[in-house]
């Protein structure tokens, strides 16, 4: 199977499986999406939406968060993964958001990277849900993925999975195949123990026509 067939089935199957797929963090705005997609590194989707209704009571806005210190946020985020720098990245953030873009999360990506706690990850999730940018966030799940389906070969970094995945995917569908990508991880393609045997795109799957011809 070459490269480009695997690609042509996969997206193909997602596209009538998964028309709408979307992002799993609560928000209301950019500014809500943007804190939350902060909170979620190395953190579950749905540890973070436990977390964040009392945290945007407390700081519904750039403005209330830029206002207060790390400390002032930390007992609202503390059973989020490393509480510490979080709560130091989103009171930076907010200052900066605030002091620097007018309090509005701006839509370049490399003026997001500027933001504290805002890496390139990040900012591509920000404008992919947000403006529908054609570009290809890797999180874990769409490290991992890419690479046992064999969307990805040879990639060490997540720099060189989303290039490969952007070179292969139509830029238009950048934006949706990120949360495909993410979800199939999430439910189906999981780290440990991967369901094979209900996967819609195991035909296409690198890592099950290897496992089939090792049985």
């Amino acid at each position: 199977m070459t490269t480009k067939e695997r690609y042509e089935g996969i997206i193909a199957y997602f596209r009538q499986a998964m028309p709408t797929a979307e992002s799993e963090l609560n928000y209301r705005n950019p500014f809500e999406l943007l804190v939350a997609v902060i909170l979620s590194a190395q953190c579950t989707d749905k540890r973070v939406n436990m977390t964040t209704p009392a945290l945007f009571e407390a700081f519904p806005s750039p403005q209330a968060m830029a206002e207060s210190k790390a400390e002032d946020i930390f007992p609202y985020i503390k059973s989020i993964s490393y509480p510490n720098n979080k709560a130091r990245h989103l009171a930076a953030m907010a200052r900066m958001l605030c002091e620097e873009f007018g309090g509005e999360v701006p839509s370049d990506l490399k003026e997001l990277q500027r933001l504290p706690g805002v890496g390139r990850k990040t900012a591509n999730v920000i404008g992919a849900v947000i403006w529908q940018k054609e570009v290809m966030p890797v999180d874990t799940h769409v490290f991992r993925v890419a690479a046992r389906i064999g969307l990805s070969r040879g990639a060490k970094t997540p720099l060189q999975t989303e290039l490969q995945l952007e070179k292969n995917i139509p830029s238009h569908l950048l934006p949706i195949a990120h949360h495909w990508l993410i979800l199939h991880g999430r439910y189906v393609c999981t780290a440990r123990s991967p369901k094979c045997a209900e996967c819609g795109i195991k035909v296409w799957c690198r890592h099950f026509s290897t496992k089939k011809r090792e049985n």
